[in-house]
């Protein structure tokens, strides 16, 4: 207990002086959780905490002035600082001490009662009965004798019964009736003494009985009523007053109303002709008649309760009301006898339209089109003639004459529905301007069209464009009408017009429903009207608009899909004649390839965008940026491009094997492609471009090809040949100086085929390229790899060979050193080594042999060589014996001639004199 003491007294210090920085909630926590641990109660004999005690229900009520603490906590507060005063009672409590506990214990049950917990709402009220009660006993036991003796005691009972009504109240929420009732009745008899509690007692039985009603407990709802209404009645001087006993009375008619109406058809009555007595009010009457009708009665006696309703000068609203319940009430011929009963009833009211309006809505709810139509014709003739509605009535009137004329249009009852458009239009003055004339043009000329009446519709679109000219739907009008003019260009001028309308803000509050996807959402009912027109041109317009205007990506993607489709449809129905226009379709389908790779991109970058609907997306136009591709063998440059973009459009895939494979191929074409171009059009200004493109799409796609050999086999695949060639080719046209790595790198493949560098010494030579040395290179590599092989194929042994003499033999005076003919002399050797192996040794190709190193001889016989001389002119002399058909025409002439040029260098060796002398 002295722990508890201690800690309740640091607590209330902390609270009451903020001797610490701790948050107001937590202390308050700490000092309701101690107080709640007290298994039994205990008695303190501590003054210090009874003082505690005090200064924490102070605390709370200047708290709860400035609303810095909630509810919640007041109650928490209130209950420690009452549990505590309880605590420090003393045997023999005073009277003061005694009333401090009626208040606390009250107040705190009155909060907990509030805060929803009825629990220790309970237990407090109970302290406060009994401690009101203890003290009755001690103002009794003085006698009569002690002055105020009974104004104190009638303060008691006072207090008594305010805590027996909280108790009731809490009784109530429990749904513990008879407890409730119980205390109540307590409460009645106390009345005796306190009438002027009367009111408040009757108040608190009334909102029983509209809590029991919120919760469908009808009959606990008529016995709470039923009290309130006899407790109002037992003192008229402080009954809450004639109007609040009506109130009660109403509610209690419509609680028998709805138990069961059949079986309390009386109750309901005598209780709603009580409230009428009571004080007079609209709901009163009204509820009366739906009690009639409710329990079947006849309809005379429910035609003079309409009467009564009359002529009480009920408002015109509840009468319009009663009007809508006797319909709903299948009593139709009631409601339109009581209807005309309004019309002269309400004559020379300003809201007479109302009824003229209702009248006509239920004319038309029960299918009496014609009896409505007259009525409506009736009210189009008195607009005119000083009857006029008014401008809600008005409103009200548009509204059911369109919605009539909605349902008849999607009906496809398109004469009816024009028919209720033109009684709208009646009401509209000549030249009158609104958006909402605009629209019902507009609606118009929906219906002409679809009547096939266009120089009507056309007329109608007009006027609204006179209305509204800024209006997407008036302009989205005219388009169809030019659509069905087959007016291609006025067409295109309103989608145009309908994207531009679509970029301006909307200002006005009555256009705010006009946004930017509205627009989009026109463009794509465009399109699709002009397809089923066979307007394709249009229809492509239109999407291409969608595409630009659109705030939703599926919505883009799928105007771009049904683009590609029609210009793919239009290429298959173009001749092969027509060549010019399956170009201009590849370029506009280029160009929507390139809107959906834009498109995709701000897709992958939306935040909590899905991976899947992108790359589904992606996957699709990359598909067809391939297969297009592939069709245009006749245009590189479209080639191309295509193949780039499916490329491109791949990044967005899921790289799976298959995704990388097929940007391996784009690159690989790209590349291709772009040295194709350069070899159509060499002497182009944009030729270093062209190579330099090149060179990135080898280089991508070298990237590429290493993540595919990562992820499994690929030893098949001529992918790193084919990209050792072109970037060999691209280099050797830029003049790269890094081309003889490509060499290099080409040597250091697995298996390098002849042919491979066959090629690359092909590529060396070939113009602007010039790297003979980097070709022999390649050659005798080519042909050292040829002899290794025993099934070499002699004829491509003769080409190295041929190819080497070729670069290798001197063309002139300046190029003839020893070096380069011992290289050559080699050629020759190896040239004579194949031709010994063969037997069907081309016999042009050794004539062109003999004919070179003869010419050789000859050369170096005019530089005085003789040596030399003599002995390439013998190595010409022996390829003789190799010629076939030739040998014998070729022996008789080079010998007579070799004869000679002996026979001069024997004379040259003596004389020092040259006599140039050639074969051919």
């Amino acid at each position: 207990m002295e722990l508890f003491v201690i800690n309740v007294k640091g607590l209330s210090e902390t609270l009451l002086h903020k001797q610490c920085n701790e948050n107001v909630n937590e202390v308050i926590e700490k000092l309701f959780d101690e107080v709640l641990s007290l298994e039994q109660p205990i008695t303190i004999q501590d003054s210090e905490v009874e003082e505690n005690a005090i200064q924490l229900w102070n605390w709370a009520v200047t708290k709860n002035i400035g609303s810095n603490i909630n509810k919640q906590q007041k109650a928490k507060v209130r209950h420690v600082a009452c549990r505590l005063l309880y605590l420090c009672e003393s045997e023999n409590p005073s009277e003061n001490a005694i009333r401090k506990q009626i208040l606390m214990a009250s107040k705190t049950g009155r909060t907990w009662l509030e805060c929803k917990n009825l629990k220790l709402a309970d237990e407090f009220l109970s302290l406060a009965v009994n401690s009101l009660e203890t003290l009755y006993c001690r103002l009794t036991s003085h006698g009569d004798g002690v002055a105020d003796i009974n104004t104190m005691k009638g303060d008691v009972e006072k207090d008594l019964l305010r805590v027996l009504s909280y108790q009731a109240e809490s009784a109530v929420a429990q749904e513990k009736h008879q407890e409730a009732v119980s205390c109540i009745q307590r409460c009645k008899e106390m009345l005796l003494r306190l009438p002027k509690e009367t009111g408040y007692l009757s108040l608190v039985c009334y909102n029983f009985g509209v809590d029991t009603y919120n919760q469908r407990k009808h009959e606990e709802s008529s016995f709470w009523l039923s009290q309130s209404f006899d407790i109002g009645k037992m003192n008229p001087k402080y009954s809450p007053g004639p109007e609040m006993q009506a109130k009660v009375l109403r509610l209690l008619a419509t609680v028998y109303l709805e138990l069961d109406c059949q079986k309390y058809q009386d109750k309901a009555l005598h209780a709603v002709n009580l409230a009428n007595k009571e004080t007079f009010h609209p709901a009163g009457l009204f509820l009366k008649i739906r009690i009639l009708l409710r329990s079947g009665a006849s309809d005379e006696v429910v035609k003079a309760g309409l009467t009564e309703l009359l002529d009480s000068e009920d408002p015109l609203d509840v009468c319009l009301s009663t009007a809508k319940m006797l319909m709903a009430e299948d009593r139709e011929t009631l409601s339109f006898d009581f209807l005309k009963r309004m019309y002269q009833h309400f004559e020379s009211s300003p809201d007479l339209g109302t009824v003229l309006l209702l009248h006509i809505e239920l004319l038309l709810q029960k299918g009496k089109e014609l009896l409505g139509k007259q009525k409506i014709e009736d009210a189009i003739t008195g607009h005119y003639t000083g009857k006029q509605l008014s401008p809600h009535t008005l409103t009200s009137l548009h509204l059911l004459l369109w919605d009539r004329a909605s349902k008849n249009f999607e009906a496809k009852n398109y004469s009816e529905a024009l028919q209720w458009y033109n009684y709208s239009l009646s009401f509209y003055k000549a030249g009158q301007l609104d958006q909402t004339l605009a629209k019902l043009q507009r609606n118009r000329a929906s219906c002409f069209l679809s009547l096939q009446q266009l120089d009507k519709a056309k007329e109608a679109i007009l006027d609204a464009a006179k209305c509204d000219p800024n209006s997407i739907f008036t302009h989205f009008s005219i388009f169809k009408i030019a659509v069905l003019e087959k007016n291609v260009e006025k067409a295109a001028e309103a989608v145009r017009e309908i994207g531009v309308l679509a970029e301006v803000p909307v200002t006005s509050e009555d256009r705010l429903h006009v946004t930017k996807n509205a627009a989009a959402n026109l463009l794509s009912l465009a399109a699709q009207f002009a397809l089923e027109n066979e307007q394709l041109e249009t229809a492509m317009k239109a999407l291409e608009n969608l595409c630009e205007h659109s705030q939703y990506a599926e919505q883009v993607f799928t105007a771009l899909r049904c683009l590609v489709g029609l210009v793919l449809s239009t290429m298959e129905n173009d001749s092969e004649e027509k060549s010019c226009h399956r170009d201009a379709s590849l370029d506009v389908l280029l160009s929507y390839l390139k809107m959906a790779l834009k498109n995709v991109s701000q897709l992958k970058q939306v935040p909590g965008q899905e991976t899947d609907q992108c790359s589904e997306e992606a996957n699709w136009f990359r598909r067809i940026a391939w297969n297009t591709a592939l069709q245009c063998e006749s245009s590189p440059v479209r080639m191309r491009d295509f193949f780039v973009l499916s490329y491109q459009l791949s990044r967005f895939c899921v790289p799976d094997k298959g995704v990388l494979m097929g940007q391996k191929t784009c690159l690989l074409m790209a590349a291709a492609t772009c040295l194709e171009i350069y070899r159509m059009f060499p002497q182009s200004e944009q030729q270093t471009e062209v190579l330099t493109q090149a060179l990135e799409h080898i280089q991508i796609s070298w990237e590429v090809w290493r993540a595919l050999k990562a992820s499994g086999d690929c030893c098949k695949d001529p992918t790193e040949t084919l990209l050792l060639l072109y970037e060999f080719e691209a280099r050797a046209k830029l003049n790269d100086p890094k081309l003889e790595s490509v060499l290099e790198s080409a040597l250091e493949l697995d298996n390098t085929e002849t042919k491979v560098l066959e090629t690359i010494a092909a590529l060396a030579m070939e113009p602007p390229a010039h790297f003979p040395a980097l070709c022999k290179k390649a050659l005798r590599i080519a042909l050292s790899l040829h002899k290794q092989d025993p099934h070499a194929d002699l004829s491509r042994c003769s080409n190295c060979v041929h190819s080497l003499i070729q670069l290798s033999l001197p063309s002139g005076v300046c190029e003839v050193e020893p070096h380069v003919l011992e290289e050559v002399w080699g050629y020759y050797e190896e040239a004579l080594s194949i031709i010994a192996a063969s037997e069907d040794f081309p016999e042009l190709d050794i004539l062109w042999l003999l004919t070179r190193a003869w010419n050789t001889g000859i050369l170096l016989y005019s530089l005085a060589q003789y040596t030399e001389a003599e002995k390439w002119c013998g190595l010409g002399m022996s390829f003789l014996r190799h010629l076939g058909s030739l040998q014998e025409s070729y022996q008789t002439q080079m010998s007579g001639l070799y004869s000679e040029v002996l026979d001069r260098l024997d004379k040259a060796k003596k004389t020092f004199i040259i006599e140039d002398q050639q074969l051919f």
